[in-house]
């Protein structure tokens, strides 16, 4: 879009300037070409400085929430996310429509649980009623070039999404001594089993 803006607003800047009758353009053409060609560089700045991909990781919420002895706890979540800042990763959070239900018996969008983790809205996503959240976390993950966090193993999900088998892909996770470990470097203890972290159905 940015890239349309400036040249439509280049075209009549060039035209303002070289065609006598469309003079009185120079005056919206100008800042126009001018506003759009400043945020067309800030976008690719952005995207150029962005983090890079070994970073970034999603999380699969509905299934970390239940690492601690079992039971659902969006303090779970966050202990994983402060652990991920620690080491200097990205997480975004992805969560099933009944996420809410199971941790307080009732929906929660998406902006609860941005305002639970403390983390902005865009990296927080709860999906729709009905539909799956794996798909969507592998999906963003491909998306994103990202790694994700979790101890399911997304056996029905191999066929459209092979870069599951490749090691440290899925990121284990779990609890030892009160404490989050994840199978990254520096948060993985010598000797751990992973728990089974089980989801609810949806």
């Amino acid at each position: 879009m940015l890239v349309f803006l400036f040249t439509l607003s280049s075209v009549f800047l060039v035209a303002a300037l070289t065609i006598p009758v469309f003079a009185d353009l120079l005056l919206i053409a100008a800042p126009c070409a001018l506003a759009s060609l400043l945020l067309l560089i800030s976008q690719i700045d952005r995207y150029v400085n962005r983090p890079i991909g070994e970073k970034l990781v999603v999380i699969d919420g509905s299934n970390v929430m239940h690492w601690k002895d079992g039971k659902p706890r969006i303090e779970t979540v966050r202990d994983v996310i402060d652990a991920l800042h620690s080491k200097g990763y990205q997480p975004g959070v992805i969560f099933d429509a009944n996420a809410g239900h199971v941790l307080t018996g009732r929906y929660r969008h998406d902006a609860w649980f941005s305002k639970k983790l403390d983390v902005p809205r865009d990296r927080v996503r709860v999906v729709g009623k009905g539909t799956q959240a794996d798909p969507e976390i592998l999906i963003t993950a491909r998306a994103y070039e990202a790694r994700v966090v979790t101890n399911d193993r997304y056996r029905d999900w191999a066929k459209d999404h092979p870069e599951i088998r490749k090691p440290g892909y899925l990121v284990r996770g779990g609890y030892k001594s009160g404490e989050v470990w994840l199978s990254l470097p520096g948060l993985e203890p010598e000797e751990v089993a992973p728990p089974d972290a089980k989801r609810q159905p949806v």
